[in-house]
């Protein structure tokens, strides 16, 4: 595990209807993945992480997307325990310090990973990772910070074939994988599908482990 996550693959997703939220989580959660970001890209977003938040609580349960301190504190209202944003804005990094809610800001250069972890962040989110050069560009952006307890969560483009070179990079604490909650399993309520990849995740980060 690393830092606040409960997994070290993170299931990440939008949800186009809130009561698909709990029977999702509980199929994640069957196949022994314990952490689930939900992107705030929709008028869903909040509902369903209510929903989790109050019927399954051994889900650790995120949310993703967050542009602005408002949304992290309606966000951190309804339940989320955790954030995460495509990019790093001090305040919003700020906000999160304010609410004592863990935050993952994304980064794509040195200096964004400078401005975040002079913020206090040390789990940060490579973004987009497979279009920024995959696990080779991390390996090599990485190394000055190592030192330091930088870690980072890539995400964008990663896909299962690719999971333990990722996970396997000192570098890399976690990695969010869009591929577990994909949006025509979730909408065709094909939770025996949703499980079964769980599973195997979690079978891949232990092999890697």
């Amino acid at each position: 595990m690393t830092e606040f996550l409960n997994s070290r693959i993170v299931p990440v997703g939008t949800l186009d209807d809130p009561e698909l939220a709990v029977p999702l989580a509980e199929a994640l959660l069957a196949g022994g993945i314990q952490t689930f970001e939900i992107t705030l890209r929709n008028e869903h977003t909040l509902p369903a992480i209510a929903a989790i938040a109050s019927k399954v609580p051994d889900m650790q349960i995120g949310v993703g997307t967050v542009l602005t301190p408002e949304q992290l504190r309606q966000a951190r209202d309804v339940g989320a325990q955790f954030g995460v944003a495509p990019g790093t804005n001090p305040r919003v990094i700020r906000a999160a310090a304010e609410l004592n809610l863990p935050f993952i800001p994304g980064v794509a250069t040195a200096t964004d990973i400078e401005i975040a972890f002079e913020l206090g962040c040390t789990l940060l989110k490579f973004f987009p990772a497979t279009h920024l050069g995959g696990p080779a560009a991390l390996k090599s952006l990485a190394a000055p910070y190592l030192h330091t307890g930088v870690r980072f969560l890539p995400l964008g483009g990663v896909r299962p074939a690719a999971a333990a070179d990722w996970l396997g990079l000192d570098a890399v604490g976690a990695i969010g994988g869009s591929w577990l909650v994909a949006r025509e399993l979730v909408n065709a309520k094909d939770w025996n599908a949703i499980t079964d990849l769980a599973r195997a995740a979690v079978k891949l980060e232990e092999e890697v482990a």
